[in-house]
């Protein structure tokens, strides 16, 4: 993929002043600094590569980074590009997550939002289905799908939410940020060659709450699902893996660098939304002060009163690139937050089933009797981790495709924010200035006539 929508990262602003210290004060929104200006640092953007780096460069994955054309994108850049009617022989599955609604009980109170299903697929019996589903149901969905996948990449869930406060919990914007990760959750799914089709996936679209209550039953419990994960990450911290393939050591040193550099960058995101809004609040107030002061200045008035109206516009658009930071850049890197730590345990999953043929193979290298028996249990053993080797190599490619043109549309729409947002309040101000200049032009003629 061309690197032809790549705009250069600002300079990093000067050290001990916070991200636009030095704006000034009568031009509030044209002189402060551009936003998240250590992320091409962060990524290190190469120039005369053309797929977006992230990581070291070195890497012998790197033949990963090129996108094939036939690759599935990812469909959080999809997203309602699709239509069902429209476009059938591209996609024969749609979701959407909308209509949140809130259930007040003796026990507990809830959201829950509705799931309509669009699909031709032979196996299902209707082509569409509408049903309920809490945030438990999603959950549930999530462990099903890593129990029947253990070395698949599963689309990462927003965390539960822990309490501060009722009103923090279920706030109109709270809602609908787990509704849109809600959505991009079942469409990555659904997306998915292999996810697509599993079962547990189609009674969740399907099934009526009973239904789904009473097939919830029937799976292994939650103890016995957290031993299993726990023995898996204890087998593999246990003295390493003796006999990883080269790959997966690479594909973890990977993981570690992205983990590290992602961390870093959703972190930095969170502190420019936090001063935009110090930034934004404290602007609100600067507006009416000129508004006043011109009550008390009658020869300067109408240029006071124009500062006025400038602030406010260059405030509108702070408010515009704030929510545009909040919506789409803050997500994505929390989204990636989430995979990160995903992947790791992937990846201890993969090293689990490695260690336990490795261990078979040292039991039959020691021991001379029950070979027959040995050689079996190797042989299940070398298929299954064949298995889940090339499960995860093909997942392996999918994701980092999928993260690079995700990363790549985030960080071009926010330059292109920014980009607007400057030219808004450059605007703003220039014509304000040109008025003041034309007013003292006539008044300096008016002077001179006798």
């Amino acid at each position: 993929m061309e690197a032809e929508g790549r705009v250069p990262g600002p300079p990093l602003p000067p050290a001990g002043g916070g991200i636009g210290a030095e704006l000034p004060a009568i031009l509030p929104g044209v002189a402060r600094a551009p936003l998240l200006a250590a992320s091409a640092e962060v990524l290190e953007l190469d120039d005369e590569e053309d797929d977006l780096e992230v990581f070291s460069k070195d890497t012998s994955l790197a033949e990963a980074n090129s996108f094939s054309p036939s690759m599935t994108i990812s469909p959080s850049s999809m997203i309602n590009q699709y239509k069902f009617e429209d476009e059938p022989e591209l996609r024969d599955l749609f979701i959407t997550v909308d209509d949140p609604e809130s259930h007040i009980t003796a026990i507990e109170t809830f959201i829950t939002y509705r799931v309509i299903t669009k699909t031709s697929r032979g196996e299902f019996d209707s082509c569409e289905y509408e049903v309920r589903r809490r945030y438990q149901d999603f959950l549930w969905l999530k462990s099903k799908l890593e129990e029947a996948h253990p070395t698949l990449i599963i689309p990462p869930l927003p965390e539960k939410f822990i309490m501060k406060g009722m009103v923090e919990r279920f706030s109109n914007e709270f809602i609908e940020t787990r509704r849109k990760a809600l959505h991009k959750f079942l469409n990555r799914i659904a997306d998915h060659p292999t996810l697509t089709f599993n079962e547990d996936f189609k009674i969740f679209l399907t099934a009526q709450a009973w239904e789904l209550s009473s097939h919830k039953k029937q799976g292994p419990g939650l103890l016995s699902r957290m031993g299993q994960t726990v023995r898996a990450v204890a087998s593999s911290v246990r003295g390493g893996v003796k006999n990883r393939p080269e790959m997966f050591t690479e594909m973890n040193d990977y993981m570690e660098t992205f983990s590290q550099k992602i961390n870093v960058l959703d972190k930095i995101a969170h502190r420019i939304y936090k001063e935009e809004r110090e930034y934004f609040n404290e602007m609100k107030e600067y507006g009416p002060i000129h508004t006043l002061w011109s009550a008390s200045e009658e020869d300067i008035a109408d240029s006071l009163k124009g500062v006025a109206c400038c602030i406010d516009k260059c405030c509108k658009a702070t408010e515009k690139r704030m929510a545009g930071l909040s919506e789409n850049l803050l997500p994505i890197l929390h989204e990636y937050v989430l995979y990160s730590e995903m992947l790791m345990g992937v990846l201890k999953r993969r090293d689990h089933i490695q260690s336990e043929l490795d261990s078979k193979i040292d039991a039959l290298a020691n021991k001379k009797a029950d070979k027959d028996m040995f050689s079996e249990e190797i042989g299940k053993l070398e298929d299954k981790a064949e298995c889940a080797n090339n499960a995860l190599k093909a997942d392996w490619d999918r994701w980092k495709q999928n993260m690079q043109c995700d990363m790549r549309s985030a960080f071009t729409n926010m330059a292109d924010n920014n980009l607007h947002y400057y030219e808004e309040c450059l605007a703003t101000w220039e014509s304000f200035l040109a008025s003041q200049t034309v007013d003292r032009h006539g008044e300096e003629d008016s002077e001179d006539r006798p």
